[in-house]
């Protein structure tokens, strides 16, 4: 009630764009599709996005809830960056690359080049000294070695 709201109150004031978000990554399809709906109720499904975090691996299937029930903007980080500073263990944000694959397994067109999101997530991942947290990114890696 309270995600309700708010969401409510900051489309009321002109908020474009609200984003739901799972930050510490411990949502399930079934939770992200009840949210949504409960926000959808109040403000239009045009004015939200989701924001997933992949600690228990549900970010995926969470979009994909999301999607079906008609949200078109999704927050996605290269190479899985980011983290939560509140919440020891958790990961960080879903992996672009991995969205970006899903979407256009999907048969969605994104605009992205997704073999230069990849390169640009190992890039990344290299910058910072570590691994790349895009699942998509490990694969091509191990393709082409």
């Amino acid at each position: 009630r309270d995600v309700v709201r708010v969401a409510a109150r900051l489309h009321a004031l002109g908020c474009g764009e609200i984003s739901l978000g799972d930050t510490i990554g411990v949502g399930t399809p079934a939770k992200a599709r009840a949210m949504l709906r409960a926000v959808s109720a109040a403000v239009p499904m045009t004015t939200l996005a989701v924001h997933f975090h992949d600690t228990y691996g549900q970010a995926l299937a969470n979009i994909l809830a999301c999607l079906e029930e008609g949200v078109r903007v999704i927050d996605a980080a290269v190479a899985g960056t980011g983290g939560c500073p509140y919440a020891r263990g958790a990961s960080g944000n879903v992996a672009s690359e991995d969205v970006i694959y899903m979407l256009h397994g999907m048969g969605l067109r994104t605009g992205v080049d997704l073999d230069a999101l990849v390169a640009s997530g190992h890039w990344l991942a290299a910058q910072l000294g570590r691994v790349t947290g895009s699942r998509v990114g490990r694969a091509r890696a191990a393709e082409a070695a």
